[in-house]
C-alpha cells in the first residue's frame, strides 16, 4: 500500500475520527479548567494528576466503553473496561489502586455478561472494583469504569512533553490473536497468566522510576500512529516516523496493525542515549519495542518509507483531539 493511501485510512479511520468531539467539550470548560483544583495535570492525558500532599500524586481516569463493543459481547466489553483504566494508570507510570463502575440496561442477561467480564478481568489484572451504580431501567445499554492510581511526584509520564529530537518508541505484546469481535482489537491477556500480564503492564513504573522518557500514552482506539498524533497535539510537536520500522504480528497487514488497539502497548520519547535501556526493559516484561521516529519542532506528524514522507496530520490546521497543554 503507498504511503498517501495509509495515510487517508489514518485519517478517516473511526477509532480516531470520533476523538475529535472532544474539542468541543474541552471549550465548554475552558474557563473553569483547574481553576477551583488543585490539579497538575488535568484534560488531554490518560489520567488527570491530583496533588493531595506528600510525595505521590493521584491520577484519576475514566473510560466509556464503545456501544459497539457492548453489542458484539458484554463480557469482552466488561473484560475490556478494566484493561483500558488500569492501561491508562500504567502509561503514566502510576500504579493503578481501585475501580469503580456505572451500568445502565434493562436486559438482566447483559448485566450478568458485563459483570462476568469485569469480575474476569479484575481477577486478571490484579486491581478491585470496589463500587458502583446501576441503572436498571433504561431503554440502552452503557458502560463506564473510573479508576485512582498513585504516582510519585518526580516519577510521573505525562503525553504533553515529548521535546524535540526525542526518539519514538513503540512496545506491544505481539503474542496474541486478532478478538472475535472487531478486526481492530488484539487480545494478549486472555490467555495470559495474571502474573505474565500484570508485569507487562507495570514495566511502565519501572520506567518512570528510572526517568528514562520524556513522554508517553498508553495505545488505544485511534491506533499505533492516531495515539501518536494525540501525544504530539497535546505536546505542540511533530515526528517523523519509519512505518517500515513499526514492528507487526506475523499474518497481519501493516494498515490493519497500525489501527489496531493491542491490549498492552505503550508509545514513549526519550532522549536518544536511554533508547537502549528502554526497549531492553520492555523486552524483559515481554513487550516487543522498537524505535520508529524522531521528535521535531515541526508540529508536523509525518509517516515515511526509504525517502517518500506523506504528512499525516499538520496540527497548525488538523485537530485530533484539540487539547493543547
Amino acid at each position: 500500500m503507498e504511503l498517501h493511501e495509509i495515510a487517508r485510512e489514518i485519517r478517516e479511520f473511526e477509532g480516531l475520527t470520533r476523538k475529535k468531539s472532544i474539542a468541543d467539550i474541552i471549550n465548554v470548560f475552558e474557563s473553569v479548567r483547574c481553576e477551583y483544583s488543585n490539579c497538575a495535570v488535568d484534560f488531554g492525558d490518560d489520567a488527570a494528576v491530583i496533588d493531595i500532599g506528600g510525595e505521590d500524586y493521584v491520577l484519576f481516569a475514566a473510560d466509556g466503553i464503545w456501544g459497539r463493543l457492548i453489542s458484539a459481547s458484554s463480557w469482552w466489553a466488561g473484560y475490556s473496561s478494566v484493561l483500558v483504566n488500569v492501561n491508562d494508570i500504567a502509561a503514566m507510570g502510576g500504579k493503578p489502586v481501585a475501580m469503580v463502575n456505572i451500568l445502565s440496561s434493562d436486559n438482566k442477561e447483559t448485566i450478568k455478561e458485563l459483570m462476568r467480564g469485569m469480575r474476569d478481568g479484575v481477577a486478571k489484572f490484579g486491581v478491585p472494583m470496589v463500587g458502583g451504580h446501576l441503572h436498571p431501567d433504561t431503554p440502552y445499554t452503557s458502560l463506564s469504569v473510573a479508576i485512582i492510581g498513585t504516582v510519585r511526584k518526580d516519577c510521573v509520564i505525562k503525553s504533553s512533553t515529548a521535546r524535540a529530537r526525542n526518539c519514538v518508541i513503540v512496545a506491544y505484546d505481539m503474542d496474541g490473536k486478532v478478538g472475535p469481535n472487531s478486526p481492530y482489537s488484539f487480545d494478549t491477556t486472555t490467555m495470559k497468566t495474571p502474573e505474565d500480564v500484570r508485569k507487562k503492564y507495570s514495566v511502565m513504573e519501572e520506567i518512570g522510576r528510572q526517568k528514562l522518557v520524556s513522554s508517553g500514552k498508553d495505545i488505544s482506539n485511534p491506533g499505533i500512529i492516531g495515539t501518536l498524533g494525540m501525544l504530539l497535539e497535546t505536546s505542540r510537536k511533530g515526528a517523523r516516523v519509519d512505518i517500515g520500522k513499526v514492528p507487526v504480528p506475523e499474518g497481519i497487514e501493516l494498515i490493519q496493525w497500525l489501527k489496531i488497539h493491542p491490549a498492552t502497548g505503550f508509545i514513549v520519547t526519550s532522549p536518544p542515549e536511554n533508547e537502549a535501556g528502554i526497549i531492553r526493559l520492555f523486552g524483559e516484561a515481554g513487550l516487543t519495542a522498537a524505535s520508529i521516529g524522531v521528535i521535531e519542532d515541526t508540529q508536523k506528524l509525518d509517516i515515511c518509507s526509504g525517502d517518500e514522507c506523506v504528512t499525516l496530520f499538520d496540527f497548525r490546521t488538523d485537530v485530533v483531539t484539540g487539547i493543547t497543554q
